[in-house]
């Protein structure tokens, strides 16, 4: 086990060092799941403090989607599984499905919506024909894994940084310690409410971090994390972690893909931070999913080749 839960033995294993030569820090292609049946997902509402009440509309959500189609098309290979009625969900990929080359991982879902959505066939079908990639899952009895919702991983460095909430259990983060295979894995604890970390927080092509510090429940833990990225770190206010402006993604060396809301919530300096960095920033109207809970991110299911 290669699981450190403290700051001090973290930041003792960072002393030792961490090459950035574990893997490709971006994905190679993405996937997408259409929002195709979109509405409140009520299971998941239950530890889902962003998700709206009503007004869902699946018309608007479709057109949405399909720009952010276009606008991820634009940097890498994208493609697109259709959704369905019975996992309203199935719209945010990025919390079930997550890739190392040439194997799929397939998390271990709280709610049964969520389950559902992971017993799908054609996804892994589709990467063992395409990649020659095997399949693994994840759920077990007493197993609460959902993958890179609550998982942040520098693909660079081989490191994962998960955030403890009701979306993952002890058991959990053992099983993801094992199926990835990093070089290293630190477990802290999100604040109550929060039950996703990539939600608040992001490792942007391997070479900064965005982060909002008091979703961390200890602010060590969040010292502890930021200490590897030195300078290129991004600490995001309330009013922008409302926004989902952690559930930011880098798809290049470059571009870094947010949705609209998180753009506009960003303040100048902000703004001026990601540009200072070298990274160009692509805004996408989601609005309407967001409701939903997720953000951009959440809608990317990263494949690694």
């Amino acid at each position: 086990m290669s699981i450190y839960r403290d700051p001090a033995s973290w930041m003792a294993r960072l002393a030792l060092g961490v090459p950035a030569d574990w893997g490709r820090a971006v994905p190679d292609q993405a996937f997408l799941v259409s929002p195709i049946g979109f509405r409140r997902a009520d299971e998941s509402a239950r530890d889902n403090v962003y998700m709206a009440e009503s007004g869902f509309d699946a018309e608007r959500a479709l057109t949405q989607h399909a720009d952010l189609v276009a606008a991820v098309r634009g940097v890498l290979p994208a493609t697109v599984f259709p959704g369905s009625a019975e996992t309203p969900d199935a719209v945010f990929p990025n919390n079930v499905f997550a890739s190392v080359p040439r194997r799929l991982i397939i998390g271990a879902m709280k709610h049964p919506v969520r389950q559902r959505e992971a017993a799908r066939t054609d996804l892994p079908a589709w990467f063992e024909a395409q990649f020659g990639a095997s399949v693994q899952r994840l759920d077990a009895p007493g197993v609460v894994a959902e993958l890179t919702g609550p998982l942040i991983i520098d693909r660079g460095r081989g490191l994962g940084f998960c955030g403890m909430s009701e979306r993952v259990n002890e058991a959990g983060l053992a099983a993801m310690d094992e199926a990835f295979g990093l070089r290293a894995m630190y477990a802290f604890d999100l604040v109550p409410g929060e039950y996703h970390t990539n939600v608040v927080m992001s490792v942007l092509a391997g070479r900064a971090l965005v982060l909002h510090r008091a979703s961390v429940a200890d602010p060590a833990a969040a010292d502890a994390i930021a200490s590897l990225y030195g300078d290129a770190v991004i600490w995001l206010s309330d009013e922008e972690k409302a926004a989902f402006a952690g559930n930011c993604i880098a798809l290049s060396d470059r571009h870094v893909f947010l949705s609209a809301r998180a753009y506009q919530s960003l303040a100048a300096s902000t703004r001026q931070r990601f540009l200072d960095l070298r990274f160009e920033l692509v805004p996408v109207a989601l609005d309407e999913i967001e409701k939903a809970g997720g953000s951009l991110r959440c809608c990317i299911g990263e494949i690694y080749c």
